[in-house]
């Protein structure tokens, strides 16, 4: 990793610590760092065989700082306009669209328009306990994606 990536991947971090720290705030979720289900962000669960449907809904100016994703999938963009920062770039996405997004990356999204995005997860044991597929979709820290990666070398 770059020093121009640890820069970006602490400013992440550093947004992130400060959202978190104002979820005394209207609009701001948090629990703690855990990942946090809300009706502020109403979550649509789908399932099919051996893949996993996620839709999130965001309101206009509001921002999710996501979780990081341990496995390569694609997302796609059904409605609106959304920003999306990570560690190495900041993109603006219109819909309709879609991304192969990268494991490994924590994003913040902002919303600028009422918008609607879906994550395309595999779930190759065909569960539909949220809890469990999250423990295999996602790390809450990179450090809990390090232990993850190295364990499934």
């Amino acid at each position: 990793m770059s020093k121009n990536e640890i820069s970006s991947r602490s400013k992440i971090l550093e947004l992130e610590k400060k959202l978190l720290g104002s979820a005394h705030k209207e609009g701001v979720v948090s629990n703690n760092g855990e990942i946090v289900r809300s009706e502020k962000f109403p979550l649509k669960h789908s399932f099919a065989d051996g893949v996993y449907v996620r839709q999130m809904g965001m309101k206009k100016d509001s921002v999710v700082v996501g979780a990081i994703h341990n496995h390569l999938h694609v997302w796609f963009l059904l409605t609106g306009h959304i920003t999306v920062a990570t560690e190495n770039s900041t993109e603006d996405y219109i819909a309709p669209c879609y991304v192969v997004s990268t494991p490994g990356v924590k994003r913040v999204i902002y919303a600028n328009e009422e918008s609607i995005f879906v994550n395309i997860h595999k779930n190759p044991t065909n569960t539909q306990d949220l809890d469990e597929l999250e423990a295999e979709i996602v790390s809450k820290n990179y450090e809990e994606y390090e232990k993850y990666i190295n364990k499934n070398k």
